[in-house]
């Protein structure tokens, strides 16, 4: 048996924390899944019950024991609230590479929240992982997670047409990347 993926805490600045999902993260969850986004692009419950949130919670743990992915809650450092969620998912086909999604709840919202994550994991992933690119799609209407990307150091590379099913509809997407030169520069 391979051995799970282990989610760690880290640190991410600016009073933030990225960490393991767990119970305590159930009224993020309820948050979210009145959200009319959020629920149409992740697995959050609408509606929401305590049910589907548990079950919920378990499907995060669940992705790091079968090594799909490495999912996060970005919370406040102090109090340890929960602000939104983050999550690298390794490339199947390139274990150099992963992708990454966010969302941030909407009381939290307009704060860097996102930009604060982003920036986290991506540097753990190039450095602590030793992954050489992560990448980053958001549909092009998406202003806030356009302007989060460059301002976490991303990349724009392009225009990507029917990219991804969104609520059972082809939608395109735009890609943003951050390779490990781009770790190098930002710490030189």
């Amino acid at each position: 048996m391979r051995t799970p993926f282990l989610v760690p805490r880290i640190d991410a600045g600016d009073g933030m924390v990225l960490r393991p999902w767990g119970l305590d993260d159930l009224p993020l969850v309820r948050e979210a899944a009145e959200d009319a986004y959020i629920p149409l692009v992740t697995t959050v419950p609408s509606p929401y019950t305590h049910a589907e949130g548990v079950a919920f919670v378990a499907r995060q743990e669940d992705r790091a024991l079968s090594r799909t992915g490495y999912p996060f809650v970005m919370a406040e450092a102090a109090g340890d609230r929960g602000l939104g969620a983050i999550g690298l998912w390794p490339d199947a086909a390139d274990a150099a590479r992963a992708s990454v999604g966010y969302w941030v709840a909407g009381s939290a919202r307009g704060k860097g929240v996102a930009t604060v994550g982003l920036r986290a994991i991506t540097s753990w992933a190039l450095r602590d992982l030793a992954l050489a690119r992560v990448e980053l799609y958001v549909e092009p209407w998406n202003t806030a997670s356009r302007k989060t990307a460059v301002q976490a150091g991303f990349t724009y590379e392009g225009h990507l047409r029917s990219r991804q099913s969104v609520g059972g509809e082809r939608r395109d997407m735009l890609v943003y990347s951050r390779i490990t030169e781009d770790l190098a520069d930002a710490e030189a």
